[in-house]
């Protein structure tokens, strides 16, 4: 990735800032050693893995820490998924001027079960629906005026979304479409249970609509309880037997199910709330390679 960047922005002048978020090969040795021979480039370590959110919320800090000498900043993967070419025609785009943000859009999701990418298009439906932004097939790879990584890290919590992040901030912005490349190496480390969790710490960061659908079903369920009392009450006053044993069991359990599934929206909520509160760090940094050539 640094060979293709150095050959793709040879006539620019730019830095490379690594995040090693707590990976347990040699990453960290490899960049120790670009960095030893690399004026430009430095990197981030983590104590241990924090995720992908911490790890773009350490690297934008990072980055505006220089902003003497950084007026924008491209956040991408390091398996080569995003293309450096790509990078290329960001920075042009926005050096023209009139926009703040480069977004870059996926054109086709690479090596992916049907449900997976079922489960993709259902969470961005969602998440437009309820939240009003439009990230279907967005990534994380995107271009940053120093404006924007501003604003981006003086948010105060402590539960991001990144990709929905950029789009809150109603700054300009443009999109670049881009077909994903082949990892260079490694494979996902995203199960279906982890897309799950953040899929709903997205949508519940975003927006309380959950709570108020709570709170709708919740009429929507006494009004249909208030119609059977008073169709059994008319039945007893007629003479009719009093049957529906299954009925009412069926009502039970669907009652029920809406209960526990409304705890458990409540819960999603009552827990980021108890997250913030502590206001722990998002992450630790173990090491810190400073670029020297901020120093010159």
């Amino acid at each position: 990735m640094v060979n293709a960047l150095g050959e793709t922005f040879a006539k620019e002048r730019y830095d490379i800032l690594i995040v090693d978020d707590g990976s347990s090969d040699g990453t960290w040795g490899i960049v120790k050693n670009l960095a030893k021979t690399r004026d430009n480039i430095g990197g981030l370590r983590f104590t241990r893995n924090f995720g992908k959110e911490s790890a773009i919320g350490a690297g934008l800090r990072k980055a505006y820490d220089m902003v003497d000498s950084v007026a924008c900043v491209i956040v991408m993967d390091a398996d080569m998924q995003h293309p450096v070419d790509i990078a290329l025609k960001m920075y042009k785009s926005w050096s023209r001027g009139g926009v703040d943000i480069i977004e870059g859009v996926k054109t086709a999701r690479q090596n992916e079960s049907p449900l997976r990418r079922y489960g993709a298009k259902l969470f961005y439906k969602a998440l437009q629906t309820m939240a009003g932004l439009n990230l279907e097939n967005a990534s994380d790879f995107k271009l940053l005026d120093v404006r924007v990584v501003r604003e981006i890290i003086n948010m105060p919590e402590n539960q991001t979304f990144f990709r929905a992040m950029t789009g809150w901030t109603g700054l300009r912005a443009q999109k670049i479409y881009f077909e994903p490349k082949e990892r260079s190496a490694g494979g996902t480390k995203w199960s279906l249970i982890k897309l799950a969790r953040l899929a709903i710490g997205s949508v519940t960061a975003y927006t309380s609509k959950p709570l108020n659908w709570v709170t709708f079903a919740g009429f929507g369920f006494l009004a249909f309880a208030l119609l059977l009392a008073l169709q059994t009450l008319i039945n007893y006053v007629l003479g009719y037997s009093v049957a529906g044993f299954t009925t009412v069991i069926i009502l039970l359990l669907l009652i029920g199910s809406v209960l526990m599934i409304s705890l458990g929206i409540i819960g999603v909520y009552i827990a980021k709330i108890y997250d913030e509160i502590k206001a722990r760090p998002r992450y630790i940094i173990s090491e810190a390679l400073e670029i020297r050539g901020q120093k010159d």
